[in-house]
């Protein structure tokens, strides 16, 4: 058991990014599809599936890897266990000018800071990716 289940999936995504991976596999949970859901609309990753193989559940995240081009730069998490960070809608940050993706967990479900921004709600900073 990890203590931060949302840190491990990112730096599961990070490593297999960094050594040119199709795929990277990770225990799944309802927060963790969510966030791949939105790495896929903000098109960082192709695709991303549920497995169940021997009675577990994984999910599997198919990386977006192109000669010479990753989509993911960079990957890191905001909120940790020992230090969560709360915005509001007003107080959202930008990732590289616009370039980069914040990715939230609010009372209206797991979006970008655009989308917070638009509706108009603030919540938890999970993680940021450019």
């Amino acid at each position: 058991m990890t203590t931060d289940p949302v840190a491990d999936l990112l730096t599961r995504i990070r490593n297999a990014n960094m050594a040119g991976l199709e795929t990277v596999e990770a225990p799944v949970s309802r927060l963790k599809a969510n966030i791949a859901r939105v790495l896929k609309d903000e098109g960082f990753i192709k695709n991303f599936r549920l497995v169940r193989a021997d009675n577990k559940h994984f999910l599997r995240i198919y990386l977006k890897n192109e000669t010479g081009k990753k989509a993911i730069t960079g990957i890191r998490r905001e909120s940790k266990p020992g230090l969560r960070r709360y915005v509001g809608a007003d107080d959202i940050p930008r990732v590289l000018n616009g370039a980069g993706v914040i990715i939230l967990s609010t009372p209206k479900g797991v979006m970008t800071g655009r989308e917070a921004k638009k509706s108009r709600v603030g919540g938890e900073l999970l993680c940021s990716v450019w």
